[in-house]
């Protein structure tokens, strides 16, 4: 099962990157956790300086925009 994450506070950016995650996963027909994560120290442990980011399987794909669910399958399906 791919690995999910969103990392931000939890500001409007950062639910419209989880709104075009979920929107990405089932467009692709996958199976995926997505999990949001807060903390701004585990936010900082990915080397981000800007939300909101995104993570595939522990991978950083985006950070400091909001990538359409286009340009997340994209990145689901390689």
């Amino acid at each position: 099962m791919t690995k999910i994450e969103v990392l931000g506070p939890g500001c409007n950016n950062c639910v419209q990157l989880e709104r075009n995650a979920r929107e990405a996963v089932a467009a692709a027909g996958i199976e995926a956790e997505i999990t949001k994560v807060t903390d701004y120290a585990e936010i900082k442990s990915y080397g981000i300086m800007s939300t909101p980011g995104l993570v595939i399987d522990g991978k950083v794909v985006s950070a400091g925009r909001i990538p359409s669910p286009a340009d997340i399958v994209v990145w689901l399906t390689r």
